[in-house]
Formats: C-alpha cells, sequence, structure tokens
C-alpha cells in the first residue's frame, strides 16, 4: 500500500496537468459554519491507570492518543500522541520504576516511556490489547479481537516475547482487560464467552470462575483483594467473590464499558470506548461524570427525511450509528455496534430509500441497514477492504481499497462488475440518477465512471489537484462537493468543467491515520439537506459542521 501511494503523483502525474484546475470559477457567497454536534471531549476510552500522584491515565484508540486527567474535574493536564511513539493505544498501566506503558492495537506493538521521557517500542503480535505487571515486578500482555494469545515481556522491551499461551486464532478464547489477584494468579474476562477466568501464568493453566457475564471488558481488584468487573453490553459494574462465584452489581453506566481503576483511596472509576465517557461508581449513589459522553470519531454522514417532516443526519461513529435532528443538533438515538452479528463499526453511511448503507474497513463490510427496526437487511464480509459504499440505480456500489477499483453488486443477481480499476485510494462515492463519480484520496482526482447511465470505456477525470479528497456528494444545483481532508476544507466542483470553488475552509478534519490502516481513517464525509444545509463530519475536531446558504 505504501509503494502504491508514494508512486501516485508520478503514475498519474500527465492526467494532473490534463485536469488541472481550468480556471476557478467565480465564488459564490459563503455558507455560514456553525458547529451543529459537539462530540465528547475524549474521542474514546479505552484503557485506564492511576499513578502515584492520583492522576488518571486514559488510552484512546480513535483518539490516538494517551491522556492524563485530574478525576476531580475531567480536566485534561497532559496527554502523548503519534510525536511521542503512541499509535492505537488500548490499554496502559505503569512499571514499578514509574514507567508508563501502553499496548498499541492495530500495530500490534507495546510501548514504553521511562520517567526521563525516552521512549521504547517492541512488536508484539497483532490485536495487543490488555496488559498488567504482577506484584513481583514481571510484564504480561494479551491479544484481544486478532488473537487469544498471552505473553510475558521483558520490562525493558529488548528481550524476545515469551508466549504463555499461544495464539490460536480463536477470537473468542482472546482476553481483555486484566489484573493480578493477591494470590499472584492473573484474572481477565474472556468478552465473546462471556466469562471471567484465572490463569497460572507459570503452567498456563486457564481455570473459569465466573460465567454469564454480558461482554466483560476488564476485571480490577481493589486494595482488599474484592474483584469487580465492568460488562460492556449492560453497563453494569458487578463485584464477585471468586471463591462462591457470588455478585453484586455496584453500578451502572450507558453500555460499552472498557475498563476501570482504582485511585489510592480505593474510588472506582470506569471508562466508555463507545462514547468516550469517565465515570466515578458510587456504590449506592448514582455514576459522577467525570468527562462528560458524546459522539466519538465521526465520520460519514447521511441525511433521510423524519416523520415530523424534519431531517435526521445520521452519522457513523466507529462503535455507533447517531442520530440527530438536522435543524437542531438534538441527539435523538443511537444504534451500537455489535461484536456478535447486528450493526459493524460503522466508517461510512449513504442513504437508501428509509435505509442506510454502511461500511467498515475494520470488519470489512458492507451493510445495509434498517434503522427503525434495528436490522441487517443485507449484509457482506468478502469485499476487499471497503472504504465506502452507495445505492445506484437499485445496485451498491462499493469503493474497494486492496483491489483499487470501484465495483458493482447487482442487486437482482449477485453479480459483481468492475467499474472502474486502478485507482490508489478509490474514496468518495457520489451519484445522480444516471451518473457515478469517485475521488481518489491518493492522486486528489475526481472521476466520473458512469455517464448517462452507460459505464464509461474508462473513467474520465473531472478535476484534479484535490487534496486528499474523502467525502464527495451531489447538490441541488448538479455540483459536486469534495471534503479535502489535507486542506480541512469543503470545495465544489462543477462536473461539466471541472471548475472548482471554495465553499468551506478551516475546518477541523483530515486525521492521520494509525501507519497500516486505509489512509482515510475515520473518514470525513459530506451530505447535503432537503433544505440544501450541507453537512460535514470533522474528526479531528470531534464535530458535525453545518453549512447554511444564505438563502436556503
Amino acid at each position: 500500500m505504501q509503494t502504491r501511494l508514494m508512486t501516485a503523483s508520478v503514475a498519474i502525474g500527465a492526467t494532473l496537468l490534463a485536469v488541472a484546475t481550468p480556471g476557478a470559477a467565480t465564488e459564490p457567497a459563503q455558507p455560514a459554519v456553525e458547529v451543529l454536534v459537539r462530540g465528547a471531549p475524549l474521542p474514546g476510552a479505552d484503557g485506564m491507570v492511576f499513578d502515584t500522584h492520583d492522576r488518571l491515565w486514559v488510552a484512546s484508540v480513535p483518539g490516538r492518543e494517551i491522556v492524563a486527567m485530574d478525576p476531580r474535574t475531567g480536566r485534561v493536564t497532559d496527554r502523548y500522541g503519534p510525536d511521542a511513539g503512541v499509535q492505537a493505544p488500548d490499554d496502559v498501566t505503569f512499571g514499578p520504576d514509574g514507567s508508563l506503558y501502553w499496548t498499541d492495537l492495530l500495530t500490534g506493538e507495546v510501548g514504553r516511556r521511562e520517567p526521563d521521557g525516552t521512549v521504547t517500542k517492541q512488536l508484539v503480535a497483532p490485536g495487543m490489547n490488555p496488559i498488567a505487571f504482577s506484584d513481583d515486578g514481571r510484564l504480561f500482555a494479551a491479544q484481544a479481537f486478532y488473537g487469544n494469545g498471552l505473553y510475558e515481556l521483558d520490562p525493558d522491551l529488548v528481550a524476545a516475547p515469551t508466549v504463555v499461551i499461544p495464539d490460536s486464532g480463536q477470537r473468542a478464547l482472546g482476553l481483555n482487560g486484566m489484573d493480578f489477584g493477591p494470590d499472584g494468579l492473573l484474572y481477565a474476562p474472556q468478552p465473546f464467552l462471556g466469562r471471567i477466568v484465572r490463569i497460572d501464568v507459570d503452567t498456563a493453566a486457564v481455570t473459569p470462575i465466573a460465567d454469564g457475564l454480558a461482554f466483560p471488558a476488564a476485571v480490577d481488584f481493589d486494595s482488599r483483594g474484592n474483584l469487580y468487573a465492568a460488562e460492556s453490553d449492560s453497563g453494569e459494574v458487578v463485584r464477585f467473590d471468586p471463591a462462591n462465584g457470588g455478585r453484586a452489581v455496584v453500578g451502572r453506566v450507558p453500555p460499552g464499558l472498557d475498563n476501570m481503576a482504582f485511585d489510592s483511596r480505593d474510588h472506582l472509576f470506569v471508562s466508555n470506548f463507545r462514547n468516550g465517557g469517565i465515570h466515578e461508581i458510587r456504590p449506592g449513589k448514582p455514576a459522577r461524570t467525570v468527562s462528560s459522553p458524546g459522539l466519538i470519531a465521526p465520520g460519514g454522514v447521511a441525511v433521510l427525511p423524519d416523520t415530523d417532516a424534519g431531517e435526521s443526519l445520521y452519522v457513523a461513529g466507529l462503535w455507533s450509528l447517531d442520530r440527530y435532528d438536522g435543524l437542531t443538533g438534538r441527539a435523538e438515538g443511537i444504534d451500537q455496534q455489535s461484536f456478535v452479528g447486528g450493526l459493524t463499526s460503522p466508517f461510512t453511511v449513504a442513504p437508501d430509500g428509509t435505509d442506510l448503507v454502511v461500511t467498515s474497513w475494520l470488519q470489512n463490510a458492507v451493510q445495509v441497514w434498517d434503522p427503525e427496526s434495528d436490522t441487517v437487511v443485507e449484509g457482506y464480509e468478502d469485499f476487499a477492504v471497503p472504504l465506502n459504499a452507495i445505492r445506484f440505480q437499485d445496485d451498491l456500489v462499493v469503493a474497494e481499497l486492496a483491489l483499487g477499483r470501484v465495483v458493482r453488486l447487482d442487486a437482482g443477481t449477485g453479480e459483481r462488475t468492475t467499474l472502474a480499476q486502478g485507482l490508489f485510494v478509490p474514496a468518495g462515492l457520489a451519484a445522480s440518477d444516471d451518473d457515478l463519480w469517485v475521488g481518489d484520496w491518493a492522486s486528489g482526482v475526481v472521476w466520473q465512471i458512469v455517464a448517462d447511465g452507460q459505464v464509461l470505456a474508462s473513467p474520465v477525470p473531472v478535476a484534479g489537484g484535490l487534496v486528499q479528497p474523502e467525502g464527495l456528494a451531489l447538490d441541488r444545483d448538479g455540483s459536486l462537493l469534495v471534503v479535502e481532508s489535507g486542506l480541512g476544507r469543503v470545495t465544489r466542483v462543477d462536473p461539466a468543467t471541472g471548475a472548482i470553488s471554495p465553499v468551506a475552509s478551516g475546518l477541523g478534519l483530515g486525521a492521520p491515520a494509525v501507519p497500516g490502516t486505509p489512509p482515510t481513517w475515520v473518514f470525513n464525509g459530506v451530505a447535503v439537506g432537503a433544505t440544501g444545509d450541507i453537512y460535514v463530519s470533522g474528526d479531528v475536531a470531534n464535530v458535525v459542521y453545518r453549512l447554511t446558504a444564505e438563502n436556503s
């Protein structure tokens, strides 16, 4: 993939010269830009740990950072991101010497930041997730979602990892947020099996101690040796008695629990990967909000009419599909992603009558989702890394990154035909009744691949010189709206002449991708409402913008 991207400018140089902006069109009045939806302060909250000063450290995979937070106020006091070697952190812990350790889920690495700022990283295995130290200073990390291996690591991250439990590739056996108990054994949940296990790290013996849980995501011990578990699907925090299996619910928060941590006074805090919220669990009282929940990682956007003659804005939020009132930005509902059947992890969303087409490169899925019944109408997991999909003339059209092409799935026969190939990063898709366009993120070219209902023998370049185009939408006047993620702006393209004109700039979008993942990363989408309002997702600012023309 990196080679293809590096050679993109050379391979299409002649094309760019031929189509590069044939004179900018007269600039129309710029629309008013407002933040319609403001997301959570944390763009996803995953693993957590307290340091010796009772500062709470929180990892965020979609945010690509580890933040230090005051647990009383939720104020972020420090943060480490890609510049500090942090790529996609899922869990964090501290070593005996005060070093900060983390796991990078999407790169398979474990990182260490020493007190003097020295950073060391070690590649271990795909899907590195939970990490924990034993009381005698031994370091262990495990796979989740991408495997089920458990490894002992050299705390200096120099010597090769020691395999405790080999990865058999069985996702259901994977471990998640784990902790050592007072008996010196390792305790961990197996989320897909709904159970908690106890592991002797010297013999690799695994003993189930509790089952029937609602997708348990993490376990932790307080200073008195009491075992707690976070049930992700129910939002319940439960206390277990490992001796007899007894359990008691000590707190409830919205579903999506990811991890937990105790401070020095045994106050319990939990994180939510779905909405970025941090809460303190107070037995007998409602949970206290430390960092507010909300939208995280806004990707593709789509508009559907609602029952009150208005319109609903749908936003692909990585772990959910969020619905907002298109006029007020008020939250109207959330469809949660499911790890077992149900909704995929949505990166893009497009209208399909009263349904929605969603894609996920993370789960390699394209789905048609019915938001009223919360059901998958159609589902496919055999496209080659789908970055986007829309409905066109009753068929599904999918942009496949791995094959560099746009493919059409016939709704009647299921036959697949290639509409365009030789693309570097096919991303944005837009269509009228008889015309179809695709934007190439790497080359900066928008191509027309269907004209007047006929598939073109070779795609025709419409406009070039765009900087990392992602979202693409057809405006009411027949022009194309393009999100130039590399410049943080929305641009208008006249498909007949190739003339381009600015629509809005200075938008907080275009987050860089984790190495080895699609360069579109979260995906910055654009959609047009019935009134002419333009909606744009901003993954950097963690917001959704509304662009309103003066005459709309």
